[in-house]
């Protein structure tokens, strides 16, 4: 049986990436999180093929994350990710993108636009890190987690709002998906105790932020206990052209707790640059 979450694998510089390709049209980049097991492909499986229908999306593993490989010096750090994005452009021949970044993904969209403001047009940070705040218990749950069942559905529990969703099978295939060969070696390289360290290393500085002339969409879920809402309402104090969307009875999962109405935002705000 093929794995869905394996997409096709790219050389990017010397780093085997597992990407999802799909559409035709102006290109997006979709930067998952960095819950344990995580993948492109389990953060963004409902929402790729309705942004393909307008556009080109491209849903990367990032490095050390799910299928893409992972560095032999197991060093984890903002400067490398965001070089693994831009090869990864400068590989696919793609001269400008939007970036949507969820959660990590959003601090490396941040991170992203201010380094390499020309190579992106527009930018959606959904539950995003990027800016300092104090380490969640849901936060701490997430990067400190052991591999077991249990351990996994009480993760599952605090990143959705809606339980409905924490299914035994959700659980179990994301359990199945953190004790893959070299997954929790890696993630546990990533963000060792004591956290709010990575919290801060993830942080741009506020006035690079303030700088930023991206048409910037915002959205997070008022419920969230991973990445305080607090941090979306500093973005939008300090993003100049932001907008926020803030999702009632909605966890860390936006984009799987109201897919339809997420992709809609999302693709209404892409479409405005598109003319």
């Amino acid at each position: 049986m093929s794995n869905p979450e394996i997409g096709q694998m790219v050389n990017v510089k010397g780093v085997q990436t597992n990407l999802h390709d799909q559409g035709s049209g102006f290109p997006v980049v979709l930067i998952h999180g960095s819950g344990p097991g995580v993948t492109a492909w389990a953060n963004w499986r409902l929402v790729l093929p309705e942004l393909a229908k307008s556009r080109r999306v491209i849903a990367p593993d990032m490095l050390g994350f799910g299928y893409t490989d992972r560095p032999a010096d197991q060093q984890y750090n903002l400067d490398r990710w965001v070089t693994h994005v831009i090869d990864l452009l400068d590989t696919l021949g793609i001269d400008q993108a939007d970036l949507v970044g969820n959660s990590f993904g959003g601090a490396l969209t941040l991170a992203l636009a201010i380094r390499h403001p020309q190579r992106f047009r527009r930018l959606v940070l959904m539950g995003s890190v990027g800016v300092p705040f104090d380490m969640t218990p849901g936060l701490e749950a997430a990067w400190g987690y052991e591999p077991s069942l249990a351990a996994m559905r009480r993760l599952l529990d605090i990143f959705a709002y809606d339980r409905t969703l924490v299914s035994d099978e959700l659980a179990q295939m994301r359990y199945e998906a953190s004790i893959r060969p070299g997954f929790q070696e890696s993630f546990a390289a990533m963000f060792p105790a004591p956290r709010q360290r990575w919290v801060d290393a993830m942080a741009s500085p506020e006035s690079e932020i303030r700088a930023l002339p991206h048409e910037t969409l915002i959205i997070h879920g008022r419920e969230d206990q991973v990445i305080p809402l607090q941090t979306s309402l500093v973005l939008s104090q300090w993003i100049d052209k932001a907008q926020l969307h803030v999702f009632g009875h909605c966890g860390h999962w936006t984009q799987i707790e109201h897919t339809q109405r997420f992709t809609k935002l999302v693709s209404d705000f892409l479409a405005e640059a598109d003319v």
